[in-house]
């Protein structure tokens, strides 16, 4: 059980250090916003994945996986989540982008923005799916509690990297508070995160 576990780990703590739609988005809010902003966004993404390991542990991922038109209406619905969000950041104010102001989203909003874009990614589904099964150290016992020690084990890895790479970005955002113009640059690296994300879940 252990060994099986402390590969999980290791192979957790290199899927959250390869960049990714969630890490990458991680590093602009906290650019953007600070680190709170950031983690705040990280608390979200990682609730997300409660559901996730829920339903792998109870078999329902393999069910919508095996659903073509099912599948693809999640990725359509995540998609335009994300363009809306994106256009969101586009109608703001540049300024908003580097804090200061009350049209800076709250941690709360933050925290749902990120379980939402968790949840409405079926390739984080798919990800679960194809990723944990292979480190289950006992197949014939009880799945369901190892599905969940696995999803605890990757939701404290994950929460603990993107923090830190929330506080690392979060200290460069204080420098970038003092250069007003930044804003403009931070506001469409946002929008071009979103819009990526998307694309990136569109594609097969």
């Amino acid at each position: 059980m252990l060994e099986s576990l402390y590969l999980f780990m290791a192979a957790t703590l290199a899927l959250a250090l390869s960049p990714g739609p969630d890490n990458i988005y991680v590093l602009t809010q906290s650019l953007a916003n600070g680190s709170r902003s950031g983690i705040a966004t990280t608390a979200g993404l990682i609730s997300g994945c409660i559901v996730h390991t829920t339903l792998l542990a109870f078999g329902l991922s393999a069910l919508i996986a095996a659903s073509d038109g099912l599948f693809y209406a999640l990725k359509v619905l995540g998609a335009l989540y994300l363009l809306y969000l994106a256009y969101s950041v586009f109608r703001s104010d540049a300024t908003i982008s580097i804090g200061g102001n009350t049209h800076k989203k709250t941690y709360w909003e933050l925290y749902k923005i990120g379980v939402i874009m968790n949840l409405v990614n079926p390739k984080v589904l798919i990800f679960f799916l194809a990723f944990f099964p292979a480190f289950l150290w006992d197949p014939n016992g009880n799945t369901i509690l190892q599905f969940y020690i696995l999803g605890g084990t990757f939701m404290v890895v994950s929460f603990i990297t993107f923090s830190s790479i929330a506080l690392l970005a979060g200290s460069i955002s204080n420098y970038l508070k003092t250069r007003k113009s930044v804003g403009v640059v931070l506001k469409w690296l946002q929008i071009l995160v979103f819009v990526g994300i998307a694309v990136y879940i569109l594609i097969p």
